[in-house]
């Protein structure tokens, strides 16, 4: 059960342009992990990434249109419900967002920008005008990196600076959150075409690990709170050898405990196991997803979640507590799937 009683939840963020239901709430069983739909609503498009405070009551969602905008949704039982109108980003494209000293982030991957919309006390979204800070640069990839493609954005682990990883500019930049507005601190560079994507922080909260999306690698980095500073160290293949077509990775996520690292791969439809080895990682396996175009991975409870965009479900893996080796273990219908998160 959940704080207070509740039943554990999932909520899972899809494309509603690609026939997705919106945000749909499942049950999460307490034993097996595995996941049972309860619900969805549909009351803004594309609602692609989701993030839940820390209390559970409110679910924040991006709305990953050209306008761009972020809803926030009560929840209040096994339903969702929308408080209040969604506030436009300043940006378009918004593909990821998470909550920061009273503020909800997004990175709008279309205008690669940052935004920090402010919160009321109670948790809703203030119509007020939000801070924006746009990125600039480019990278060697033609097609991909003519100008800058903000993918993700997060606080570190010291919650003191705002972490946001550039597709479209090879880097990953920290900024302060000053009186609500993002003010850039450091742009760290990492390898030119590699295309970062998602970054996940270690539990040591000394280390990140960032997913390169057009090179199938991960850059280890040392991460220096107090100076704000990412130090690039090493770069792992995701794969075991060539991709034999399609190779996007995805999504990445740390375990708990700090011994193992996955991250997720499009096209080649495979989730890799990394065990961390000091500041390195090394490949130790590769096992199928379950399912076509796994767009995010998702830790909880000692089970993995993969949210497989164009073949339509969520599907669920045990972790192996010894090599970290997912097992599947099942699934559930989810149309253009994009997310998962628990509460």
């Amino acid at each position: 059960m959940a704080d207070g009683g509740r039943r554990r939840r999932a909520f899972i963020g899809s494309f509603t342009a690609a026939g997705g239901p919106g945000i749909v709430t499942a049950a999460v069983h307490p034993d097996s992990g595995a996941l049972a739909v309860l619900g969805s609503v549909d009351s803004v498009p594309d609602p692609s990434y989701l993030a839940l405070a820390p209390d559970g009551d409110t679910l924040y969602a991006v709305s990953e249109t050209a306008d761009g905008a972020v809803a926030a949704y009560r929840v209040e039982s096994d339903k969702l419900r929308l408080a209040g109108a969604p506030v436009p980003v300043g940006g378009s494209g918004p593909t990821h967002l998470s909550l920061h000293a009273g503020h909800v982030l997004t990175a709008n991957y279309g205008s690669g920008s940052v935004t920090a919309v402010p919160l009321r006390p109670d948790g809703t979204l203030a119509p007020l005008p939000s801070g924006r800070l746009q990125h600039t640069g480019s990278g060697p990839h033609e097609r991909r990196q003519r100008g800058p493609h903000a993918h993700q954005v997060q606080p570190d682990p010291s919650g003191r600076w705002a972490v946001s990883v550039d597709l479209g500019t090879d880097s990953v930049r920290v900024c302060a959150l000053d009186r609500g507005e993002l003010v850039p601190h450091r742009e760290i560079a990492l390898r030119p075409g590699s295309g970062p994507r998602h970054l996940v922080f270690h539990p040591d909260s000394g280390h990140a690990y960032v997913v390169n999306e057009l090179t199938p690698t991960v850059t280890v980095c040392r991460w220096d709170a107090a100076a704000g500073s990412l130090k690039p160290l090493t770069e792992t293949p995701v794969l075991p050898g060539a991709p034999v077509g399609d190779a996007y990775p995805s999504g990445i996520v740390a375990s708990p405990d700090g011994r193992f690292v996955w991250t997720a791969t499009r096209g080649e439809d495979v989730l890799s196991v990394f065990a961390v080895e000091g500041e390195g990682l090394r490949l130790t396996c590769t096992v199928p997803c379950g399912g076509h175009w796994p767009r995010a991975l998702a830790e909880s409870g000692g089970f993995l979640y993969a949210a497989n965009e164009r073949s339509g479900e969520v599907t669920w893996f045990a972790v192996d507590p010894a090599t970290g080796t997912p097992r599947y273990d099942g699934s559930v219908p989810v149309p253009a799937a994009s997310c998962v998160v628990f509460g």
